[in-house]
């Protein structure tokens, strides 16, 4: 489905009020375009009508008092109303004159005192008449004041009307905005809770968090500036090309080439465009992600004292990003202003032309009036396509960062499954099981071991020996390749990954803490965790001991990522945490590998309570902390090299016994 059907879909969900908005759009600029009709009827009906004929009349509405004579427009007469002597008022350069009886013929006029003569080609007559003072003018005039007043406060009054109206679109277009994109942004992070852990291992959290903010708003831009310029503008220029038909078709047919050449121009900006918009929203997605890599590893880069190299990395990105941008700006530069511009320029030699010569005059079958409505209407063509054009840029940079939004939406995702399960006992079985991450490398081969409940299996060998991608199966955050994995007899496979983690927990090595309370960090706000049960587990753990001195206790706020607690602290909360959601089967991965001595015994006194009853597997480099596993697993290379008890493979002086011997030596030497 292309981008413009998906946006289009997402508007639909809340298309009552987009149409609501679209409607009130319509009412206000059919309001608004009636301006120029009025201003036409103003100077052909009112201004301009002193010129149409006259006659002498009784003393009554809409007369023109002159000389003890009075005189009422031809148009003001009622059927069958007696008229008296016919007269004209004719306007020669800046005078008026006053003319009586009947016109041959009308042309350019000329006078030589009170003689008006009107010629029309090679015809010719003269009227004796009189010229007007401005009192005498104003009296032919007089009559007219109330139509124009009447006309002005209808136009005043349309414009108060469109402007409730234009208000009223643009509250529900920037609300049905705000509701499309709050709508996104939820689709979009709920999506990302659905892709597997393997999608992240490749893609820097600043990307992410770029789609979800930036591209968002960009596309938020579209809905509030875009779509309501587009279909304001469509809508203006709709009306008026409707009002220019109805002054003159062959005119308004002439100003219809304009819309072709929109449709040209749009496709030709488009094709250079999107390739730049495409390299800014990537470098933009490179730079988030290089600026929240350098926040979290501020301690090393200033450390080791790479501010410099870390400063020329992300200005190297940032000038690709300033020259794209500027590759942009031309492109706009050239293809906007210049070219409405110029757009314009030709449509008003259009008009010069057509009304050029004895099109226009006295005469003539074009009133001023129409020309002066043509030509107010010819500027407000132009504004909504300025309006368009202006809005080009911000209509590729939306596409584009829609694109790369339905890109991570269209990313295959784990369908969370509301199915419960009964706590399982926790026998833990890995059948012949073989995994690579990469295709064709294994960095598992032939696991095959059994883990009975309430045991204590440890995981030891070198870094990379496979122990971390062990545990990774078993929480289904990857899949094996080859063999299987059961639960109480029960495949892994054939349960949904929501309902394997369930009944089970992990402690990292470097435990991860959400912004919010210790109690919240335990609880992870899971409402089936009462207040009590997280007291206990903190205590349970022996946290209280290391917590009890912060000012509000087990509420201590935590900012991002506990940087303000110690290492010792944030194990003991992860340990907690572990504990309260009761696991059956609890995963313990280099978990006191960074706590120290003092804290490590607070720890393993906790363990011993936590372990019971829980099939417990344990990564660890520390062998001191695995002597009383029920079962050892020695891995080498992805492989079980050995197996048993402590006492057992100490027995053997295999691999085990050496890596515990070379362990033991160097406590002893730094004892010593």
């Amino acid at each position: 489905m292309s981008t413009g059907k998906r946006l289009f879909r997402y508007a639909a969900l809340y298309k009552k009020t987009l149409i609501a908005a679209l409607l009130m759009l319509t009412v206000a600029v059919g309001a608004e375009l009636t301006g120029p009709f009025i201003a036409k009827k103003m100077i052909d009906d009112h201004i301009l009508g002193i010129e149409k004929t006259w006659y002498e009349t009784e003393k009554g509405e809409q007369t023109a008092a002159y000389k003890d004579s009075y005189y009422k427009r031809e148009d003001y007469f009622k059927p069958g109303e007696e008229k008296g002597e016919e007269v004209h008022i004719l306007q020669v350069q800046r005078d008026y004159y006053f003319i009586p009886g009947e016109l041959q013929f009308d042309g350019e006029r000329r006078a030589e005192g009170n003689t008006v003569t009107i010629s029309k080609g090679e015809q010719s007559e003269s009227y004796q008449g009189t010229k007007l003072s401005s009192k005498e003018l104003f009296a032919f005039y007089e009559p007219e004041i109330g139509g124009l007043l009447t006309l002005i406060f209808i136009y005043f009054g349309l414009l108060v009307f469109a402007s409730f109206f234009h208000y009223g679109q643009r509250y529900f277009l920037q609300v049905t905005s705000n509701r499309i994109i709050q709508k996104m942004r939820q689709d979009v992070f709920a999506h990302i809770q659905r892709l597997p852990v393997v999608y992240f291992d490749n893609l820097p959290a600043g990307k992410v968090v770029a789609r979800i903010t930036n591209d968002t708003e960009a596309i938020r831009e579209l809905f509030v500036a875009v779509l309501s310029t587009f279909f304001t503008s469509a809508i203006y220029i709709t009306g008026i090309f409707v009002a220019l038909f109805l002054l003159d078709v062959k005119l308004a047919l002439i100003c219809m080439v304009i819309l072709p050449i929109l449709a040209v121009w749009s496709v030709v900006y488009r094709k250079y465009a999107s390739d730049y918009n495409h390299k800014i929203r990537s470098l933009v997605s490179d730079i988030n992600g290089m600026i929240n890599e350098s926040i979290q590893g501020m301690t090393i880069i200033q450390a080791f004292r790479r501010q410099e190299e870390t400063k020329a990395e992300f200005e190297e990105m940032n000038d690709s990003h300033f020259h794209y941008q500027n590759k942009l700006l031309s492109l706009n530069s050239l293809l906007s202003h210049n070219m409405v511009g110029f757009m314009r320029n030709c449509a008003f030699v259009a008009l010069i032309w057509y009304f050029g010569g004895a099109s226009i005059g006295v005469g003539s079958m074009v009133s001023i009036g129409v020309l002066y409505a043509f030509v107010d209407y010819l500027n407000r063509l132009f504004q909504p396509i300025t309006g368009i054009v202006n809005q080009f840029a911000q209509l590729e940079t939306a596409r584009v960062s829609a694109e790369r939004v339905f890109t991570l939406l269209d990313e295959k995702g784990i369908d969370v499954s509301e199915k419960k399960e009964p706590r399982y006992k926790g026998d833990v079985t890995f059948e012949h099981v073989s995994f690579g991450y990469k295709e064709g490398e294994y960095v598992l081969k032939n696991i095959d071991f059994q883990a009975k409940q309430g045991e204590t299996v440890a995981l030891v060998g070198h870094t990379g020996s496979g122990k971390s991608s062990i545990m990774n199966l078993l929480f289904r955050f990857y899949d094996c390749k080859e063999g299987k994995i059961m639960i109480d007899g029960k495949d892994i496979m054939s349960m949904p990954r929501q309902t394997v983690r369930e009944h089970m927990g992990i402690v990292l090595q470097d435990p991860f803490l959400f912004t919010g309370t210790i109690a919240a960090n335990v609880s992870l706000n899971n409402p089936a965790i009462s207040r009590e049960q997280v007291e206990k587990a903190l205590t349970d753990v022996g946290a209280d001991k290391l917590l009890k001195h912060l000012p509000l206790g087990f509420d201590e706020p935590v900012i991002e990522k506990g940087s303000t607690l110690s290492s010792g602290q944030r194990q003991l909360i992860s340990f907690a945490r572990a504990l309260a959601f009761d696991p059956a089967i609890l995963i313990l991965d280099e978990a006191t590998a960074s706590i120290d001595t003092e804290t490590e015994a607070v720890i393993q006194e906790a363990l011993e309570v936590l372990k019971k009853g829980r099939t417990t597997f344990i990564i660890a480099h520390r062998l001191s902390t695995i002597k009383n596993a029920d079962q050892i697993l020695v891995l080498d290379r992805g492989e079980i090299a050995e197996r048993g008890s402590h006492d057992e493979l100490m027995k053997q002086k295999g691999k085990y016994y050496q890596m515990y011997e070379l362990q033991q030596g160097k406590q002893n030497s730094l004892a010593g």
